[in-house]
């Protein structure tokens, strides 16, 4: 089976535009939420990690006449990136400016790439939402036409005039892991040769009301694993990952290999709507078949607390990207799993340096584990504080070589939809 390679990245983040920005952030480990410039943010705790006013896309405005919202102009943005550095864009300056490309010419990508073969897979849990919150308070469009509230992948499919599939993931916060494992499996399956594939999420006064009232947020920052946590925060922004398989790179001469993702695994707790359930049974069983899918001989053990695990290094896996969102059972089942299948392991949380984003959680998560394998540097953790003993996992606290060829990310998400991906090296 033909490897699927990543070849190209792209970023919008609170840390700033672009993936450099989101890889200086990473090793500064200095952020935190702020105020949302919103009026009507009328709850207890109004607090978001940002795209800075300063970073964020000048549009396009519009596509074919429709107003596009603030997620697709985040994806849009990232997407520009990841193509151009996958020099897949048809010419230089794609990346860059807001009206390139849209509504105008056959797409963007380079004429040697069959559109074809080009396939689009995005995730978003609230998309253009911002859009239809300003009709609902008279702040609408200056189109004043209605908008769709998930159009991210037919918004980039049609820029890039990628003419395989294109689809988008909403399923929560493991969507943009699903949307990953998708775009692998159309890839294997024979069914295309490219997949842009990540997330997108930006600011939704209704998603952080509701998350309020939930009495789920917390009041001064994201602060997975730590014993005074009490919620999560949101971020938002955008990360985009070009899959592509290894022979496809190969013929056209990729310039970059970041990575590859070598497994993955799905499964459903099937028991709350919102809550986790409390053995970890079904986030375990998505680990291990991402591991073993992947060859890391980190699968090892018949059950938690039951197996011999993995240690750091050993199977391959050097690091683990964590769901970790600061909620209190979450972190407590997702910890007590690694402890019994990836002892010693160290973890990197990615929701500690931008928050949780969401839709796009999952993309953010493999965009940090593909930069970890390229640099071959585990970047420090953001301080959270005391950490709970119940939560008895390693977050270094400073800078280290990577050890091991492969990092395991998980996204997990309301309705029990857990997701669990295998990142490594590229081969030689």
């Amino acid at each position: 089976m033909d490897d699927v390679l990543v070849t190209g990245l792209g970023a919008l983040s609170p840390l700033g535009a672009g993936v450099d920005a989101f890889w200086r952030g990473m090793h500064a480990a200095d952020t935190g939420p702020t105020r949302v410039p919103d009026p009507l943010a009328h709850m207890d705790h109004p607090l978001m990690y940002l795209v800075p006013e300063a970073d964020l896309p000048d549009g396009p405005p519009e596509r074919d006449g429709l107003p596009l919202g603030r997620g697709s102009q985040f994806a849009l943005a990232a997407v520009r990136e990841a193509v151009a550095d996958a020099g897949l864009a048809a010419s230089p300056g794609l990346d860059t400016g807001p009206d390139t490309g849209p509504g105008a010419g056959p797409g963007a990508l380079d004429g040697g790439v069959d559109p074809r073969r080009v396939a689009v897979a995005l995730s978003t849990g609230m998309g253009d939402t911002d859009l239809h919150e300003g009709w609902w308070t008279g702040e609408a469009p200056a189109s004043g036409r209605w908008a769709p509230a998930f159009p991210l992948a037919s918004v980039v499919g049609g820029w890039l005039g990628a003419q395989g599939v294109n689809t988008c993931v909403s399923n929560a916060c493991a969507a943009s892991g699903y949307a990953l494992s998708v775009g692998a499996d159309l890839i294997r399956s024979g069914e295309a040769d490219v997949v842009i594939a990540g997330g997108a999420e930006a600011y939704s006064r209704v998603a952080l009301a509701c998350f309020n009232r939930l009495g789920a947020i917390d009041p001064e920052r994201c602060r997975p694993f730590a014993v005074e946590r009490r919620g999560t925060v949101f971020g938002e922004g955008a990360a985009v990952l070009v899959l592509e398989s290894a022979t496809h790179a190969r013929a056209r001469g990729a310039r970059t290999v970041y990575g590859r993702l070598a497994g993955a695994g799905w499964s459903c707790d099937a028991y709350h709507a919102t809550a986790p359930e409390p053995s970890g049974e079904q986030i375990e069983r998505a680990m291990r078949e991402a591991l073993r899918e992947a060859g890391t001989g980190a699968e090892a053990g018949t059950g938690s607390g039951t197996g011999s695990g993995a240690e750091s290094g050993s199977g391959g896996l050097g690091f683990v990207i964590p769901h970790g969102t600061g909620t209190e059972l979450n972190d407590v089942v997702e910890s007590r799993v690694l402890g019994a299948l990836t002892p010693r392991t160290p973890l990197y949380s990615v929701k500690a340096l931008i928050g949780h984003t969401g839709g796009a959680a999952g993309a953010f998560a493999a965009l940090a584990a593909s930069l970890v394998l390229h640099h071959k540097t585990l970047p420090p953790n953001v301080p959270v504080g005391e950490r709970d003993p119940e939560c008895g996992v390693p977050l270094p606290s400073g800078s280290a070589p990577m050890t091991g060829a492969y990092g395991l990310v998980n996204a997990y998400a309301f309705g029990g939809n857990n997701i669990s991906l295998v990142f490594g090296e590229a081969a030689a």
